[in-house]
């Protein structure tokens, strides 16, 4: 009998760590992160798109959707920084996009998602843009990942090269195909980590410009190319998750997907003001879907802050492994997650563009602070582009005016002032230059 009862509290306790995010450490969960680049907030049909994403919005009514996840910053190479590192990218060194002459890339003291993960036993791999350095010290395969496929940085840069590894496979990547291959590497990973917790990192090169979409999805959305992408990166996902659920995988398997940043040229960045390198909503608010069947609710909508620096120590928490060493800007949300918080409390987000602060979120609140002369889809100003220091602060009340349109600091100088306090306290914390 005393045997039996202590099975019985082994397994009650069991269940209550798995209730609370913390994962069994016979079974931990599965990770699939899919990661657009330059998608809108408005460009999925569960935010009001009238493209066809009927995979993402299963995913949605079988997860949850983010109406206020948030990037570190409105452009490429440093919100993929926050991403895997969990920290602002003006604080791990890659506070700008990084191009195909640069040497330089996420350094070694910073420790990604997958080395994370990787200390749990966790099978790795990285499919699509990395873009946090091309040189082969700074590829994914020297970063956490068993194994890597895909263009290296965005697809506008040259040489387009297509990596498997560090090799290249093909020196100029067919853009029409790219979806495709994409998701037959992700599909193979899966099938081969049978039997091993895995993570697979899916950060899509589309999308970003030039567009290319096969032949398959060509022509057939009424959104022109661009929404041929759109809808050919959503049979992707249906791919994965029925690759999931027909290995018997889809209840030990957390799928996450978001963007980088908001629109570029194209898409919707739904009724938020500004785009791709503004750090308006439309340029750092980002889509955000949860599917964990049995361990996030379906069909709920959650309105919490939380940001891409949040999705390591909550990956960390729920899949039982240790975080970095280096502390973390991000937090644990899988009170959100569960359902068991609608928000947590948090210190003030920083937006940064290059190593400028831009402004502040806390609350319902968003200071602005300075803003450039110019924005990244529009030819350069005759002085060039500059950061300037606003006169005096901009205060917006994102709840009640979430497209940024009327600036109540005049009526909120408390608010005001306590936001420039929790800048002030952070940016003390930040590398001298910042």
């Amino acid at each position: 009998m005393p045997e039996l009862l202590d099975r019985r509290a082994f397994l009650a306790g069991a269940a209550g760590a798995l209730a609370s995010g913390q994962a069994s450490a016979a079974t931990p969960p599965n990770v699939v992160f899919i990661y657009c680049d330059d998608l809108g907030y408005g460009d999925l049909g569960c935010y009001g798109s009238p493209l066809r994403t009927p995979n993402l919005d299963r995913m949605a009514q079988e997860g949850m959707r983010f109406t206020q996840f948030y990037s570190a910053n409105p452009v490429c190479s440093p919100s993929r920084a926050a991403l895997m590192t969990g920290r602002y990218p003006t604080r791990v060194g890659v506070p700008r996009v990084l191009f195909p002459k640069d040497t330089t890339g996420l350094p070694d003291s910073e420790i990604t998602i997958a080395q994370t993960l990787k200390t749990r036993g966790y099978k790795t791999m990285c499919v699509g843009k990395w873009h946090l350095g091309h040189l082969p010290q700074y590829l994914p395969t020297n970063r956490g990942f068993d194994e890597y496929f895909g263009i290296p940085y965005s697809n506008d840069m040259t040489p387009r090269v297509l990596l498997h590894n560090t090799e290249v496979v093909e020196q100029t990547a067919t853009l029409e195909t790219l979806t495709p291959r994409y998701t037959e590497q992700a599909l193979k990973f899966i099938e081969r980590s049978k039997g091993s917790p895995f993570f697979l990192y899916m950060p899509h090169t589309y999308p970003h410009i030039p567009l290319g979409a096969s032949a398959r999805f060509r022509g057939k959305s009424k959104a022109g190319l661009y929404g041929d992408v759109v809808e050919e990166i959503d049979w992707s996902v249906g791919e994965v998750l029925g690759a999931l659920k027909k290995r018997g995988l889809d209840n030990n398997t957390v799928v996450m997907f978001s963007s980088d940043n908001g629109p570029w040229y194209q898409g919707s960045a739904g009724r938020l003001r500004g785009r791709k390198g503004m750090t308006w909503e439309g340029g750092v608010r980002e889509p955000f879907l949860a599917r964990f069947p049995g361990r996030i609710p379906k069909g709920k909508t959650c309105g919490g802050i939380a940001s891409t620096m949040d999705i390591l120590p909550t990956l960390a928490q729920l899949c039982g492994a240790a975080p970095p060493k280096n502390p973390l800007d991000g937090i644990d949300i899988w009170p959100m997650l569960s359902g068991a918080k609608g928000e947590i409390e948090r210190e003030a987000l920083l937006y940064f563009d290059d190593v400028h602060l831009q402004c502040a979120r806390w609350g319902r609140w968003k200071l602005h602070l300075s803003r450039y002369n110019s924005v990244a889809y529009s030819p350069a100003p005759a002085a060039g582009r500059v950061n300037f220091t606003l006169k005096q602060p901009e205060l917006y009340d994102v709840i009640n005016d979430q497209d940024e349109s009327y600036d109540v600091a005049p009526e909120n100088p408390r608010v005001v002032a306590e936001i420039r306090t929790r800048i002030d306290r952070l940016m003390a914390t930040f590398p001298e230059p910042i």
